[in-house]
Parts: C-alpha cells; structure tokens; sequence
C-alpha cells in the first residue's frame, strides 16, 4: 500500500459513522451482518447508511454478498492487513520494547484471517 492510499483509506474511516461500521462488521467476522442489523445496532438512518456503506465498499474495505434474499456486509480484512501492514511497516526503527506489544496485537488479529478463510471453503 502506498501512503497516498493508506492516508485516502484512513481519512475515510476518520467519520465516526464509518469507523462504527467498520468496526461493528470486523467484531461480526466473516459471517457479516445485515444493513438493517448494522442500522439497528448503531442506530442509523436508512440513507446515511447507505452513504456510508458505499463509500466503505468503494475503498475496498468492506464486501458485500447476497445471501437469498438478504445482502450481508462484511470486513475485507485482506484490506484491513495491508493498512496495518502499513502502519507498522517501519515501526519505530525496530525498538522491540515499542514495536512487540504493536505486533502482539496484529498477531492476535491475525485469527480473523483463518476464520475468513475457513468460512469461505465451507461456503464452496
């Protein structure tokens, strides 16, 4: 990820609405959530939902699936890895005693892409 896309991707998550989404659907995993889920549980308004969720889903850090019916709306965390990738790419000029508890928590973080991955080969 370059910087100029980094600073693009963090400024669209500078919103409160936006992050409160982007967090709500990383907590959910990659099972997603559904827009009238993500409205109720943030409390809101149809449009500016739906704003916010395609300005997320056009900087690729959301994904969208029809499920039947319903469209359930999920973290992209391939995305959300290369923003930290990113960010911790010259953390603090290799300080161990600064940059491990940084990495403990990417390495904590790092269940979700299991998860994604064995959730997508059950879907198959």
């Amino acid at each position: 990820m370059e910087i100029n896309e980094a600073a693009n991707v963090l400024s669209l998550l500078g919103l409160e609405g936006r992050l409160a989404i982007f967090r709500l659907l990383v907590r959910a995993g990659p099972r997603g959530v559904k827009a009238g889920d993500i409205a109720g549980a943030l409390s809101s308004p149809p449009s500016t939902l739906t704003a916010n969720l395609n300005v997320l889903s056009h900087a690729g850090l959301i994904t969208r699936r029809r499920d039947g019916r319903m469209i359930l709306y999920s973290a992209n965390f391939g995305r959300m890895r290369e923003l930290l990738a990113f960010l911790l790419a010259d953390c603090c000029n290799g300080e161990p005693d600064i940059c491990v508890p940084l990495m403990d928590v990417a390495t904590r973080a790092t269940c979700c892409a299991s998860d994604a991955a064995e959730y997508e080969e059950m879907k198959s």
